[in-house]
């Protein structure tokens, strides 16, 4: 077939126990831009076990159309039974470029669909856009180490597939302007194929909250010294509700676990605010919290790079301001009880 035969974009809805993954509403946004750049259809995709609930929030956010696979065994992931229905999808209908969250599932079935579908697949993106002149998907990610942003395109094979990291894009405000068609995909699919079997589905604990979807996020850098003294950043994090991230170099240092990194290597995230705390602000990390709406700074360094992107600077030493904002934290919350 010619790559002018295959039409719309396509976000894959990503969804645990019907409740729908921030970065699959997220996509919604650049994918609606990129579509009407493309002049055509912007398109939901949902697998699941029970499609209505989903589809019903989807619909919100100004989709043309949703598709649907619908069978029990889609109740939680599995990657051979989600692939072959994402594969069959795009088989029958077509799409000219699909996005897909970069979650743990979506790295995993990413992959695999471009393989069967013997196209590219660009990952952990951080940018998206059309090109000017080829019309073609340009996505762009770090590269080398995050020294450098790439911007790769695929001219000769469709569909253009992609993951986006979670936090880039802000998800547009819920406001359907028009019911979008719903297309059932009723034909055979195998469900029967997989490479592994879920015996038990447990929620992680506190510590490994996805700071993707914080609100608040308190982090620490390099400027903490050693790892004992991250119990500043969590007990500041307890008393704000948020989550705890952290620099490449406090990662690198062991000081705790690449879950919590934020920054082109780690962590793209969009809170409500995020608090820096001895983080000295390479571009790195900056890129990772460019989606943040209120970024507050805390460094003895004046010269700091941070803070001449921080909405709020706090110049002095850590470990007598973090406690001081804690007590008036605490202080303020007991006077409003």
């Amino acid at each position: 077939m010619a790559i002018t035969d295959y039409k719309d974009l396509w976000v894959f809805i990503e969804a645990k126990n019907g409740k729908i993954k921030p970065v699959s509403l997220e996509l919604l946004t650049p994918g609606r831009k990129l579509a009407d750049a493309m002049g055509q259809s912007l398109c939901a995709v949902v697998i699941a076990d029970n499609c209505a609930e989903i589809c019903q929030s989807v619909e919100k956010y100004g989709v043309d159309k949703i598709y649907t696979v619908e069978n029990q065994v889609y109740a939680d992931y599995n990657t051979e039974p989600y692939t072959n229905a994402l594969c069959r999808l795009v088989e029958k209908y077509k799409p000219a470029a699909v996005l897909i969250g970069a979650t743990n599932n979506g790295r995993d079935m990413g992959p695999r669909l471009a393989c069967r579908l013997k196209t590219g697949l660009t990952a952990d993106c951080t940018g998206l856009d059309i090109d000017g002149e080829t019309r073609h998907v340009a996505w762009t990610r770090p590269a080398f180490g995050g020294n450098l942003m790439a911007t790769i395109m695929c001219p000769d094979t469709r569909p253009q597939i992609g993951t986006v990291r979670p936090g880039v894009f802000k998800k547009a405000a819920a406001g359907r302007e028009k019911a979008p068609e719903i297309i059932r995909f009723a034909e055979p699919i195998d469900t029967t194929a997989r490479t592994k079997k879920i015996l038990d589905v447990k929620e992680a604990g506190q510590e490994l909250i996805n700071i993707e979807e914080a609100e608040i996020i308190v982090s620490g850098g390099r400027g903490l010294g050693k790892a004992e003294n991250f119990s500043y950043v969590r007990e500041l994090a307890d008393v704000l509700g948020g989550a705890v991230g952290a620099s490449r170099a406090a990662v690198d240092a062991g000081w705790i676990p690449h879950v919590h990194q934020v920054g082109q290597t780690g962590k793209t995230v969009g809170p409500k605010l995020y608090i820096a705390c001895g983080i000295s602000g390479a571009i790195q990390h900056l890129a990772g919290i460019s989606g943040a709406d209120r970024v507050i700074a805390i460094n003895k360094d004046p010269q700091a790079p941070i803070f001449s992107y921080a909405d709020y600077g706090v110049v002095g030493n850590l470990f007598e301001i973090i406690p001081a904002l804690i007590a008036e934290y605490k202080k303020a919350k007991q006077a409003n009880q």
